[in-house]
């Protein structure tokens, strides 16, 4: 067990969520440019990385369980609201009500997301469910404020978000040392994974700008991101 991993998407997702407390003006460019990196990044490593080793597992299976994710991402996002790609859409009443359907579907979609470490592609893995899970905890962040939960439950609520990337890891990772046929089962949980990757970056790098016009910060962004992940892919 790798237990480095454990670190950079608990710390990632903590510190992305808590900086609502710091930043409290719209941060919604910086935000759309980080978001188009990451999308850009998750696409990249998933055509690159995860679907072709997904599909070494000779498991004609996979592609049911890659369609399965995109599938159940959709079905989360009537719950999440789009907070996984760092959209807010809440309107806040006098009276608001705590959202269990946000809190609930991000944490089983994060939870999900770390199952896939315990096999391969780590570090590319891990940087691209880091980096998009930056926006998404500060949306959290947000909307838990907006929804007026208290201060310090707010911290609680953000660590448990933190929380749930780790811990299926690590549970993946127990299961593994107990399970036979471990290769059929790690490339369908890493199918499932690609298939909420695809749905999630292709959401982000297809949305629209606000005014529908070329967006040159956006465009760099997503270059970056893609460049990145291709020096990776060609220097292993």
């Amino acid at each position: 067990m790798k237990y480095w991993i454990v670190f950079p998407l608990f710390l990632s997702t903590f510190l992305g969520g808590t900086s609502v407390f710091l930043f409290k003006k719209d941060m919604g460019k910086n935000l759309k440019l980080l978001l188009s990196f990451s999308g850009a990044y998750l696409f990249a490593i998933t055509a690159l990385h995860l679907i072709p080793d997904a599909y070494q597992s000779g498991d004609h299976f996979v592609g049911v369980f890659i369609l399965g994710g995109f599938l159940f991402q959709i079905l989360l996002e009537q719950f999440s609201e789009g907070i996984e790609h760092g959209h807010v859409h809440r309107h806040v009443q006098e009276h608001a009500a705590f959202p269990f359907g946000i809190m609930v579907s991000l944490c089983l979609h994060a939870f999900l997301e770390g199952m896939p470490l315990a096999q391969s592609h780590q570090q590319e893995l891990v940087f691209g469910i880091a980096l998009h899970h930056i926006p998404a905890a500060f949306a959290l962040g947000s909307v838990l404020l907006q929804n007026q939960v208290r201060k310090p439950n707010v911290l609680l609520l953000l660590l448990l978000f933190a929380l749930m990337t780790p811990g299926g890891y690590l549970l993946s990772n127990a299961l593994s040392n107990f399970m036979v046929g471990k290769e059929v089962y790690f490339a369908r949980i890493m199918g499932i994974v690609i298939g909420i990757f695809l749905h999630i970056s292709t959401t982000i790098l297809f949305e629209s700008s606000a005014d529908h016009h070329f967006n040159m910060r956006k465009t760099i962004a997503v270059l970056i991101g893609s460049g990145i992940a291709l020096i990776a892919f060609f220097a292993a």
